[in-house]
């Protein structure tokens, strides 16, 4: 097994299938909200990662700036150290990112960016820590991070959320754009540690060329109501499979309708 492409998967299950191109208010994110996931490799338990969300102000403008930490636990950290901070101050009133880091350590695998977003002229500034240079590019209208993706899907109107419906996507990693698209394929009752919950049961694409392509075998399942929380993700690899499940949760604005 590859140990980059195993924590780099383990760690994108939660963070990077979520984007979208455009502008919302994030009228359904709480000041203070915690978001804990459990990540196992197959029977194994390898890692937690954390979302913690906090109303700050930035360049005088109101934005929540959230944390994620994700780092590997038990016997996979005895042979495959990792500790990842993902931040973005995401502009409370347009859902979209001002400011991004990227400070990952996966075994011998070290990267430290951090991204100031231009939307008025649409380009950005990455600055890469490690050697100290920086470089200016052009993006799309509405680009997202990493980060900022997970909250713009949930701040997304239930509309959006048809059995059958897709949205096209965009996010920034490192220095390039990634096209993605989104399917709502069901809805399910899911059981958790916390009882069963309605879900809704979503499917990534990736553009292949001009077509988008079925990522086979990564699915998610986010709560079919005003949260949005994902609940669970799964990606079936190669060698095994990946999994994160919703561990812990605090502070979300809506009340979480587990059925015991």
């Amino acid at each position: 097994m590859n140990q980059n492409s195993f924590m780099k998967n383990l760690i994108k299950i939660l963070l990077l299938f979520i984007p979208f191109l455009g502008f919302s208010q994030l009228d359904n994110i709480k000041n203070g909200e915690k978001l804990t996931y459990r990540l196992h490799y197959g029977f194994l338990n390898a890692g937690t990662a954390t979302l913690t969300t906090n109303q700050i102000t930035y360049k005088s403008k109101p934005h929540y700036r959230v944390t994620g930490v994700g780092r590997s636990t038990g016997a996979v950290r005895l042979f495959f150290k990792v500790d990842d901070v993902y931040e973005s101050y995401i502009n409370i009133a347009t859902g979209l990112p001002s400011y991004y880091v990227r400070n990952v350590s996966e075994g011998g695998y070290r990267r430290h960016f951090e991204t100031e977003f231009n939307h008025e002229n649409q380009s950005l500034t990455l600055t890469n820590k490690l050697d100290q240079t920086s470089k200016n590019f052009k993006t799309l209208k509405g680009i997202q991070d990493m980060i900022s993706s997970f909250y713009y899907l949930r701040s997304m109107d239930n509309s959006k959320f048809k059995v059958g419906s897709s949205i096209k996507m965009s996010v920034w990693i490192d220095d390039e754009a990634y096209p993605f698209m989104l399917k709502v394929t069901g809805i399910e009752n899911k059981s958790t540690k916390f009882g069963t919950i309605s879900c809704l049961k979503i499917v990534p694409y990736v553009m292949s060329g001009r077509i988008f392509k079925s990522q086979e075998g990564v699915t998610m399942w986010v709560t079919n109501d005003e949260n949005h929380v994902p609940v669970e993700m799964k990606a079936e690899l190669l060698v095994g499979s990946l999994k994160a499940s919703l561990d812990d949760f605090s502070g979300v604005k809506y009340p979480l309708n587990f059925a015991k």
